[in-house]
């Protein structure tokens, strides 16, 4: 994989001088996209620019969004950063883990290191959005790291780990978009809520476990396909189960 198949996305960045902090550390290290999703108001002003210096071009470019899922739509893969660990949190890649991960996608894949706000970080339904998590290990007595820091040091994994990884090869088919991925869990949450699979009150309990299996694996285009051909299956055969039930139940008025 290139660098420039990296973006960094800040999600709602309170402050201007992490904003060109990040700039920076991302300039240091050869990386030149990010996306800022709801920033501060003064994302762009003179506190920003003076800590961004040289790296002001990626400020001046950077994508602004109000969603994390706008931010994700061109994206094929998306490693979500946090520091609390819990049920649906599992999983977790290493700095080093991370900057492998990356290393060996092939050079058409655009991956999204995903940052989140600096006094509560990435909320459950952002998370999961992402296929994989990322955390840095730190000290119990005072574990947040500064945005800057924390982008950098996973940024320099990265930038580590691609002068000595031979990128993995794959077919010619394409790895899965967001959007791909987010429409194939929206038909699979559908479908297994219609045959009672899954709790239509909560159906996120199974579906994050979906999620993280599914993401482990890093789907292509014709695997996400397959599944939603899968589903579409399982919507008919419901559909025909039901007008069978329907239909004796006419012609057996009385049971």
């Amino acid at each position: 994989m290139k660098k420039e198949q990296l973006t960094v996305i800040l999600v709602e960045p309170q402050g201007p001088l992490n904003i060109g902090s990040v700039c920076r550390a991302m300039m240091n290290l050869g990386f030149t996209h990010l996306c800022l999703v709801n920033p501060c108001r003064a994302f762009d002003g003179l506190d920003a620019k003076k800590m961004a210096l040289a790296a002001l071009p990626i400020l001046d470019k950077a994508l602004v969004v109000d969603t994390l899922s706008e931010a994700l739509a061109h994206c094929h893969l998306a490693f979500g950063t946090t520091r609390r660990f819990g049920k649906y949190r599992q999983d977790f890649l290493t700095p080093e883990g991370f900057g492998k991960s990356v290393a060996e996608r092939p050079d058409n894949f655009r991956c999204a290191l995903v940052m989140g706000r600096e006094d509560h970080g990435l909320s459950t339904h952002e998370l999961k959005l992402c296929q994989s998590f990322v955390t840095i290990p730190t000290e119990a007595a005072y574990g947040s790291m500064n945005l800057s820091h924390a982008t950098a040091l996973l940024l320099y994994q990265v930038s580590m780990a691609l002068g000595k990884t031979v990128p993995l090869k794959t077919g010619s088919v394409r790895a899965a978009t967001f959007q791909e991925l987010e429409g194939m869990y929206a038909h699979m949450e559908k479908s297994l809520c219609n045959i009672d699979f899954l709790d239509s009150g909560n159906p996120d309990h199974i579906m994050r476990t979906f999620r993280r299996i599914f993401g482990r694996a890093g789907l292509d285009q014709r695997e996400t396909t397959i599944i939603r051909g899968l589903m579409g299956r399982i919507d008919w055969t419901e559909a025909e189960r039901r007008k069978a039930n329907a239909t004796q139940g006419a012609l057996n008025p009385n049971d």
